[in-house]
């Protein structure tokens, strides 16, 4: 295996396919309004900035993967499902990853920099988000919120990127994404249940069980689907914006219906299938409606 290939395994690169399409309709939104482009943040081509948000995504979950890899190699090294981690499999050592981290991390302040100084300012926020989340599991239930938060972050960035200021839009959007993903990563989370409670580990499956784990996340996912609706309430938004709307709720139940807590042989395509498929799906449709509401 090429150094390339063990280092994108060890971040789960192919997972970027999440955030990345929401991120897109931040960046989208910003450059939809027009009195933000009245500013100087639209001196700036567009995909000069559409550069420097696509580094800060890539680094900074680089960085977010490879720091947790690193802090739980000794967990993942004692849990059947994770032992063939590259760190705890020797594939790649403790302090290559560290490393990887620190690289990734600069380079994502930099990229910040590169787009304009309210970005490079709140960078070491974001980075103390994506990082932190990587402790959370040692002390708090509520780690899968914080990786919700983490990823969240993507469309008020990108939307900060483009206009310097934050809008309801972007944060209706963002805060679509902290639920959503908190909802799947309980879902994942499943899997470890009987591990982490041996561990002392925290997560909700752990706390409250695989069955009242998956309440909680259809919780989060109805809520998930209250800020989409109330985002084209907001904006007027036509057919494509609600069709697509529906196709992502539409994922979201048959996701919830391919895991009980007594069957989790279909976890992986709940989590990457459905999960991948909504996002793209969604932000397909959103640009949709911006180009035919025009």
């Amino acid at each position: 295996m090429s150094v390339w290939k063990r280092y994108l395994s060890l971040i789960k690169f192919s997972h970027t396919i999440f955030a990345m399409p929401f991120a897109g309709v931040g960046f989208g939104l910003g450059l939809l309004d027009r009195a933000a482009l009245s500013t100087s943040e639209s001196a700036d081509p567009w995909w000069w900035k559409a550069l420097g948000v696509l580094g800060c995504m890539v680094f900074a979950r680089s960085a977010a993967m490879a720091f947790n890899r690193y802090l739980d190699r000794n967990i993942d090294a004692m849990n059947p499902r994770t032992a063939l981690r590259e760190i705890p499999a020797g594939i790649i050592s403790p302090k290559k990853a560290l490393q990887f981290t620190v690289i990734n991390s600069l380079l994502f302040v930099f990229c910040a920099y590169w787009i304009n100084p309210v970005c490079f300012y709140l960078s070491p926020v974001a980075l103390l988000i994506v990082l932190g989340y990587s402790y959370t599991k040692r002390f708090t239930a509520l780690c899968h919120l914080i990786l919700g938060l983490g990823l969240s972050l993507s469309v008020t960035g990108a939307y900060l990127a483009v206009t310097g200021a934050v809008g309801l839009l972007p944060i209706l959007f963002s805060a679509a994404v902290l639920t959503w993903v908190s909802g799947f990563d309980i879902i994942y989370a499943m899997q470890d249940e009987s591990f982490d409670r041996s561990h002392r580990l925290h997560s909700i499956p752990a706390w409250l069980g695989g069955k009242r784990a998956l309440r909680v996340s259809s919780v989060l996912h109805v809520i998930t689907i209250a800020f989409l609706f109330m985002a084209g309430i907001w904006s007027d938004y036509g057919f494509w914006y609600w069709s697509g709307t529906l196709a992502f709720s539409g994922l979201l139940i048959y996701q919830h219906a391919l895991v009980t807590a007594e069957d989790l042989s279909r976890v992986n395509l709940a989590f990457m299938t459905t999960n991948g498929v909504g996002s793209v799906v969604f932000s397909v449709f959103v640009m949709l409606e911006w180009i035919f509401s025009n």
